[in-house]
């Protein structure tokens, strides 16, 4: 079943929801509305409890789309992302290990290439805390290159 499909089902099943509430809303405030005043607390109590169920069911309703969303599921441990590096404003270059097999993998959108495959091995210490580099500090390195190829050593005011 596609986003789309479960969006509608789930839209539908909301608005049927709604439909009966306010039903059962309206039928039981009839008799209510000639003995009370619009402004009475019950009146109001009962507003705020069609209120409550019908934003649960919104909320409901997102939560169920959200987990049964398609390829959100785990693959139980087996795959695990260890970098991935920017080579385009969509495309990236991912290196995903599989058991014991390390595989590259160029990732555009709509499409996924095996560029190369590789034994598993140990993850340098950068890289296995997650952690990138700083952008100061590439930024730093940058500037010392540049300044360095023209013979200048001093950095700009």
């Amino acid at each position: 079943m596609s986003l789309a499909s479960r969006a509608f089902v789930a839209c539908f099943l909301l608005m049927a929801a709604a439909s009966a509430l306010a039903g059962s809303t309206v039928a039981s405030a009839a008799p209510a509305a000639l003995t009370n005043s619009a402004l009475s607390l019950a009146g109001l109590l009962q507003v705020l409890v069609g209120l409550f169920f019908v934003l649960a069911a919104v909320a409901g309703a997102a939560w169920l789309l959200r987990r049964m969303a398609p390829g959100q599921t785990t693959a139980g441990g087996v795959m695990k992302v260890v970098g991935a590096m920017a080579v385009g404003p969509k495309e990236r270059v991912v290196l995903v290990e599989v058991g014991d097999t390390w595989l590259v993998l160029g990732v555009a959108p709509g499409q996924v290439n095996a560029l190369h495959t590789l034994p598993k091995q140990a993850v340098p210490s950068g890289v296995a805390s997650g952690a990138s580099p700083l952008f100061s500090d590439w930024l730093k390195r940058a500037m010392d290159k540049q300044f360095n190829r023209k013979g200048t050593a001093h950095a700009p005011d």
